[in-house]
């Protein structure tokens, strides 16, 4: 079997990590954190992301990018967004010329507003695959039936990626709309924390629903802008993935949202988080990104203003409620 680099040791590239371990690649995950690493190799347990899961033998931890990526036929990116020029600048001399890369971090970077694939390819000078949908790696790695795709402009190395991640409870499907697919694994955590407030605030069941539809309704406009097959957002990386993240619990920007309608500041909610909730800092770039394109996305935008303007909650929900009012 081929060896995998995955880089960025979180709960969803542990997870990543350990599924293709599991499947019988040798992989070596990448964490900037040498205690973590030590842990990793030493226990077979990831404690600070995936307390108490036990991890597969066929898992090396590593500190060393040069090291994680020497023998690497695969590269799977899962960095926050905003780190992600800055660890790749890095890791771009050590990765091999027949190297894949494929991207499962979902955000769209700050002042660029580059797509994490287009960082990539812009690093590497490679095409970048892009692997989205709903998934929780609290799930995923207790072997819970999920279904994900996996995005190549390049189809036959769609196919290929398909075989690499698919398994009896993983369910792999292709797409070839890489900035789709992206796009709706990106905006889906912003329209997710409108819905922790929705909830947090208790304003009920039909307002979520409402949210999510809308919410798809932007996600919709905007893909489809910047140039994205409008039929993506129907499918598992757009309306899938937004589902998940406005209703489960275990949603990380959900809960941020839930702690913004409960009342507590971002500062404390993001201080006393382990790991990166994307759709904060995705909000400010999706916001620019709709006056780029002039397109209108009223929820991205109040939530803009609730995360980087401190904008009460309830004011942002009477301005949606009170816009002028319009046609479906």
């Amino acid at each position: 079997m081929s060896y995998v680099a995955v880089i960025g040791a979180g709960s969803w590239g542990t997870t990543l990590a350990n599924h293709l371990a599991v499947k019988g690649y040798d992989v070596s995950l990448w964490a900037y954190e040498k205690k973590l690493v030590d842990e990793i190799n030493r226990t077979s347990i990831n404690s600070v992301y995936l307390p108490g899961i036990p991890l597969s033998n066929n898992l090396e931890a590593t500190d060393n990018l040069e090291h994680a990526l020497k023998q690497a036929r695969y590269i799977l990116n899962v960095v926050p967004t905003q780190f992600t020029r800055a660890v790749f600048s890095d890791a771009e001399p050590y990765i091999l010329k027949e190297a894949i890369i494929i991207s499962a971090s979902k955000g769209i970077e700050h002042g660029t507003l580059s797509t994490v694939s287009a960082i990539l390819k812009e690093l590497t000078g490679r095409k970048t695959a892009v692997l989205s949908g709903p998934s929780f790696a609290e799930e995923v790695v207790k072997r819970l039936p999920t279904a994900v795709t996996v995005a190549s402009e390049d189809s036959s190395a769609g196919l290929l990626l398909q075989d690499v991640f698919n398994s009896d409870y993983f369910r792999v499907y292709t797409n070839t709309d890489v900035l789709g697919v992206e796009l709706g694994g990106a905006l889906k955590n912003v329209m997710a924390i409108a819905s922790g407030i929705s909830d947090g605030m208790g304003l009920g069941a039909s307002t979520r629903a409402a949210l999510i539809t809308r919410g798809l309704t932007e996600m919709i406009r905007l893909g489809v802008a910047m140039g994205a097959n409008e039929k993506t957002f129907g499918g598992l990386s757009g309306l899938g993935d937004l589902v998940l993240t406005c209703t489960g619990t275990l949603s990380r920007n959900y809960t941020v949202g839930y702690k913004l309608g409960r009342g507590e500041s971002l500062n404390d909610i993001i201080s006393n988080m382990k790991m990166v909730a994307e759709g904060v800092a995705t909000s400010k770039s999706a916001y620019e990104l709709s006056k780029k394109h002039n397109v209108e996305m009223p929820i991205v935008e109040q939530i803009f203003r609730v995360i980087n303007e401190n904008k009460s909650p309830v004011d942002a929900v009477k301005e949606l409620m009170t816009r002028t009012l319009k046609s479906e």
